[in-house]
């Protein structure tokens, strides 16, 4: 198997990101140390090894189906197969479900406990200590996670998306931001006035604790310094919300949340997607189960004939 040509074009010409080529690696790797040969039988030998001997579920098989057939299709193109052998595999069966998404009184109810995280008057308070006092770390690094969750729920960035921000990538007089996501698109995503000014009043803070950042400088930064990295966004989300939400805490949670929302008060799919930055329609008309069930709940309970 040609794992390092294939993954250079993954990166070069397919534009996928680190995690997702790190993803593929992992999946050709073990297929490759499985002793399998890319054939029909091969594949299904790999496949039922997944789940009889290491007890995968379906999803996690079907990933790696995935990642075969697409190896597979480029190595047709190259020369190096014949044919896709994975076509051939018939693939588990997985149960459709929904994308979780936390209540808006729920959010609300956070916002309002975090507001003196956010607002001006605890900005003044944090300018007044030095960088060093341990008070004003501690400010920092809330105002921080409070930002993390009001970005993630306000504009439905993905995780890399919002580790990717500079400061450049915010235009404070239009009160848009500019995203590179997947497949290296870009996109502008719109702000709103108390985004836009929490944005402003974050930076204030950490100019003041890390000292000011060039344009090309990370939008978030550790109080470290340092770029904002995946496991920090997931923590400060589950620390954020421990007492506010039920469920799984997420970043991609709060991506949901906001397009449940959005679509439950009568946003048009077209402009959802191009909000998430889905490269098709199929991907944002998901939500619109999260928005049917809760209409099939309230019908329910109140339609005077819904119980006979």
């Amino acid at each position: 198997m040609q794992i390092d040509r294939y993954l250079e074009y993954l990166g070069g010409v397919r534009r996928y990101s680190p995690r997702t080529q790190q993803i593929y690696r992992e999946v050709l790797e073990k297929f490759k140390a499985s002793g399998e040969a890319l054939t029909p039988t091969g594949v299904r030998n790999y496949e039922v090894g997944l789940m009889d001997t290491e007890g995968d579920g379906a999803r996690t098989v079907n990933l790696h189906l995935s990642v075969l057939s697409g190896y597979c299709r480029w190595a047709v193109k190259q020369g190096l197969l014949d044919s896709n052998p994975v076509k051939l595999v018939p693939k588990p069966r997985t149960e459709k479900r929904l994308p979780a998404f936390y209540r808006e009184e729920a959010m609300n109810g956070y916002f309002a406990a975090t507001e003196h995280d956010a607002d001006g008057e605890g900005l003044e308070f944090l300018l007044s200590l030095p960088a060093s006092d341990t008070t004003a770390k501690e400010l920092y690094s809330r105002r921080l996670r409070r930002l993390i969750v009001s970005m993630l729920y306000g504009t439905g960035l993905r995780r890399s998306e919002l580790i990717s921000l500079n400061v450049s990538s915010v235009d404070f007089s239009r009160r848009v931001i500019s995203v590179r996501g997947k497949g290296d698109k870009m996109r502008e995503i719109p702000l709103t006035a108390s985004l836009s000014q929490e944005i402003s009043l974050y930076l204030s803070a950490a100019s003041h604790m890390l000292g000011p950042g060039a344009a090309s400088s990370p939008l978030l930064r550790t109080p470290s310094g340092a770029r904002l990295y995946p496991v920090f966004c997931d923590r400060a989300v589950k620390q954020e919300l421990g007492g506010s939400v039920t469920g799984q805490k997420s970043p991609h949670v709060l991506r949901h949340t906001l397009a449940t929302e959005l679509l439950d008060k009568g946003t048009d799919l077209n402009s959802i997607k191009e909000l998430l930055g889905h490269s098709s329609l199929a991907a944002t008309q998901v939500y619109t189960h999260n928005s049917m069930e809760r209409l099939r709940k309230e019908y329910n309970k109140a339609h005077p004939r819904a119980k006979k």
